[in-house]
């Protein structure tokens, strides 16, 4: 039987699911705007965050990794390499295969990036909220987190 008190409940968690979907794009984009990632596709940066987050990795392992063609891999890389984000040298267990890697142009590149966004977020709560505010945004990342952890 179905129990009527979660109804009112499970239609709070939808909408609140819907509006938080809405606010985290929206973030999202705002947050990209501030780290202009160039003509990258969304499958380089990709690739270069994974690079990034697990270190050398061959192209095949990228491709897998990424769910795609290795012939479409070998393309992406392809245009990594000639914009000077990614390098490779040849695997010491398998001469035949490349490990790839982010440059320290990339690795800079990556953190200022990064460091344009954190600066652009702090500058907005510091003139969009109050103190109180900021306590209550800290106290719904606290909850958020508690949501998305497993």
């Amino acid at each position: 039987m179905h129990d009527q008190s979660e109804d009112p409940r499970s239609a709070r968690a939808a909408a609140l699911a819907t509006e938080l979907r809405a606010l985290v794009g929206k973030l999202k984009r705002r947050l990209r705007e501030q780290a202009d990632v160039g003509d990258l596709t969304p499958s380089q940066v990709s690739v270069l965050l994974r690079l990034e987050k697990d270190g050398q990795a061959t192209a095949s392992s990228l491709a897998r990794a990424e769910g795609m063609r290795p012939q479409s891999m070998a393309s992406v890389v392809a245009a990594l390499e000639s914009a000077g984000l990614v390098s490779g040298v040849p695997d010491p267990a398998d001469g035949r295969q490349t490990l790839l890697s982010l440059t320290d142009a990339c690795r800079q590149w990556v953190q200022e990036g990064r460091t344009a966004r954190q600066d652009w977020l702090s500058r907005r709560l510091r003139a969009r909220l109050s103190s109180d505010e900021m306590e209550i945004v800290d106290k719904a990342a606290e909850l958020l987190n508690r949501v998305v952890d497993d």
